[in-house]
């Protein structure tokens, strides 16, 4: 439905037009239609209110999952406490969890008075584990049997519970809580009603801790072609598993967290759009990467104070600065973004260092020699500046390449070795030790060709 009939059938009072028009779309598309209703000036909360009002109790509860935590906070302040209870009851416990993360104190506050205590207390359990733990993500509505229970004992469990659970395609077999094996939906319906379920589980199975990174355990779903991955305790005690639309947002969330350390910002703490994430927070992402790179290009301008003599001499020298620069720069982030990508997807440990640099060498050797060639050409051909000043400025592309390709590979890995996120050493970090690095290589190779 197009956001210009929506609003058309809110403002005429045709609630069981759109109330049919409703009932033909996805979740995820009233969410999205919804948001950007909000974006126009006709309409306002209470057209909000109105609309997800005449949406069915378990289709209301999806949507409001999908909704950005703006539009979410909306509706907590503007629904009864009734209704709130009733959003919150058909939603799982890790949107529950998420949604509560998201929101401020006292929406919190009367989330929390809304729900029951047993709900009350698993929130509390799952907001003790770290932020970027498994345990954070999991969610604790899954289907477990005990281990002496038959196939159509399990079915009837199935039916019994099922519709609660998040996923029933994959159960767990445990005792005392304890993980002894999973079996699946489908070897469930192709065995006998009177075979054990221990029979058919399977035990050869992979688990994560809930302590595990979360971004790690996501990972493993994606590894092991697995739609959900059991979460344990200490003690081998199942507590929650881990689903791959979950694991989806997980990816998503660490991939943004990525590009903005690549482009020199700090995470963003919030999944606010561009255009509602106010002035003073884009500031505060970006201010600090901008301070550190401008005082870390103070050496090159120390560099450039140093050779200021050679340059008086042979003022023709600074008009090649720029290329060598850039082409530094450009070389050192190729090597970063293949590593800091190789790192991500767990191809390469710090193990493999010296492996890595060699490859990069030889790699950056065949780059140098192809650009020192162009250059060489270029400045006799182009430039006419003679064949010592082509030497000279090819000598250093050559030598430049090599120092950034061998600079761009080690540093991320490096960084991985001492905790911290190899995204922190990509472009503007590498683009910046490579300029100071490349006017270094350039003026000792022009003092000692030039004798300057």
């Amino acid at each position: 439905m197009e956001k210009d009939i929506a609003v058309e059938l809110i403002t005429e009072r045709n609630f069981a037009q759109l109330k049919s028009e409703l009932a033909d779309m996805n979740p995820a598309d009233i969410a999205a239609l919804v948001e950007e209703m909000d974006e126009s000036d006709e309409f306002g909360e209470r057209e909000l209110t109105l609309l997800y009002r005449i949406l069915p109790k378990e289709t209301a509860a999806e949507t409001f999952t999908y909704m950005n935590s703006d539009l979410q906070r909306v509706l907590i302040n503007a629904l009864s406490d009734k209704e709130l209870h009733d959003v919150i009851d058909e939603l799982y416990m890790d949107d529950t969890v998420d949604l509560i993360e998201e929101m401020p104190a006292n929406v919190v506050s009367r989330i929390l008075k809304n729900t029951d205590p047993a709900t009350r207390n698993q929130i509390n359990e799952l907001l003790k584990y770290p932020k970027d733990s498994a345990g954070s993500v999991m969610t604790t509505e899954f289907v477990y049997f005990r281990a002496d229970l038959t196939v159509k004992e399990g079915f009837d469990q199935i039916r019994k519970i099922g519709l609660a659970k998040e996923t029933v395609y994959t159960c767990y077999v445990t005792q005392n809580r304890k993980l002894l094996g999973v079996v699946s939906l489908l070897d469930m319906l192709v065995s006998d009603y009177d075979t054990p379920v221990s029979d058919i589980m399977e035990t050869n199975f992979i688990c994560i801790n809930t302590h595990d990174d979360r971004e790690t355990a996501a990972q493993m779903l994606s590894k092991y072609d697995l739609a959900a991955i059991p979460v344990v305790d200490g003690d081998g005690r199942i507590v929650g598993i881990l689903t791959f639309d979950d694991a989806m947002d997980v990816i998503r969330d660490e991939d943004m967290e990525d590009m903005e350390i690549m482009g020199a910002m700090l995470p963003s703490s919030s999944n606010k759009t561009y255009l509602k994430t106010s002035v003073f927070s884009l500031w505060k992402q970006r201010i600090p990467w901008l301070m550190l790179l401008m005082i870390s290009a103070t050496f090159t301008g120390m560099i450039l104070t140093h050779f200021e003599s050679a340059l008086a001499v042979v003022p023709v020298l600074t008009a090649f600065i720029p290329m060598l620069m850039d082409t530094g720069g450009n070389s050192g982030s190729q090597a970063s973004v293949t590593i800091i990508r190789s790192i991500s997807l767990q191809e390469v440990e710090f193990s493999d260092i010296l492996r890595v640099m060699w490859k990069e060498l030889r790699v950056g050797i065949l780059c140098a020699a192809t650009m020192a060639a162009v250059v060489f050409a270029k400045v006799m051909l182009f430039d006419r500046k003679g064949a010592t000043i082509a030497i000279v400025v090819s000598l250093t592309i050559f030598f430049v390449i090599i120092v950034a390709k061998l600079v761009g590979c080690s540093l991320p890995m490096l960084a991985k070795r001492l905790g911290f996120d190899p995204a922190v050493m990509a472009s503007p970090f590498i683009t910046t030790i490579v300029d100071a690095l490349a006017l270094l290589v350039y003026f000792v190779i022009a003092s000692r060709v030039l004798e300057i």
